[in-house]
């Protein structure tokens, strides 16, 4: 009777931990959403040259940077979280995602400390006399490091973030097959898009509505882990198998010990 009521928990407890993970993941997913009001945000600064002369609020600056501190830290928590379950599928392209995932992160906090410098030049010298023509061209150069590295690290990283993962989710079924697939079709589109932004053929910071696909492949996958966690997939139940097998033998083992004992 102990050995079959072992046997029902080792089977429960690594479900619940999977589910515990999805829901984890998910969240991470969709924290990941909360930097679009940047694209308001970073509005003035970004589009008026002489942003740095004037004497308006820089609160919206400040918001936007501290937005993209966490969509930096919370790319790197669904890599992190999402690891020890899809390295069960192919561990070399799981560690790779993790790796992009932090790389993207790097991208973006580069961004946010271009933006965040221009706030204290703004303070420190904006009104100082005979220095408004060279400030307007740092406050154009500091913004132009954000629009690279927001290309680089928001538009190119996530693509081949969709690449990997979507791929480790495609092969796995860990979630609708629909889902990794909307990744994998936004992906090459928006690299290609990134390359020809790269060689000139679109102008740097215009739209781009191949990245569309890939934040929906994110918001999908980011409800869908929270709503629905994982589906059943052979890399899980594996998994669960081995736990059961290792708490069955560890509470056998010692009863035949006792056994051999008592004879």
């Amino acid at each position: 009777m102990t050995t079959t009521k072992r046997i029902a928990a080792a089977n429960r407890v690594p479900m619940d931990s999977m589910r515990k993970t999805a829901l984890v993941a998910g969240v991470f997913y969709l924290i990941t959403f909360i930097s679009i009001p940047t694209l308001a945000l970073y509005g003035p600064v970004k589009n008026h040259r002489d942003w740095i002369l004037s004497s308006g609020s820089h609160t919206g600056v400040l918001v936007g940077g501290f937005l993209e501190v966490v969509v930096a830290l919370a790319g790197i928590g669904t890599a992190v979280t999402l690891y020890p379950v899809v390295k069960r599928e192919n561990e070399g392209m799981a560690l790779g995602f993790v790796a992009a995932r932090v790389l993207e992160a790097g991208m973006i906090f580069t961004g946010v400390v271009s933006l965040l410098s221009l706030v204290s030049l703004r303070q420190d010298l904006g009104t100082a006399a005979g220095a408004k023509a060279s400030l307007v061209t740092t406050a154009a150069s500091h913004v132009a490091v954000y629009n690279w590295a927001f290309l680089l690290g928001q538009s190119f990283m996530p693509a081949v973030n969709a690449l990997l993962l979507g791929t480790l989710l495609y092969r796995s079924r860990l979630v609708p097959r629909i889902i990794p697939v909307i990744g994998l079709i936004g992906a090459p589109l928006l690299i290609c898009t990134v390359i020809a932004t790269l060689f000139g053929g679109f102008k740097l910071g215009s739209p781009m509505p191949a990245a569309l696909l890939v934040a929906a492949w994110e918001l999908s996958l980011g409800i869908w882990l929270v709503v629905k966690g994982f589906k059943p997939s052979p890399i899980i139940t594996t998994g669960m198998t081995a736990v059961a097998g290792h708490d069955v033998l560890a509470d056998v083992a010692p009863a035949a010990y006792t056994g051999g004992i008592g004879a």
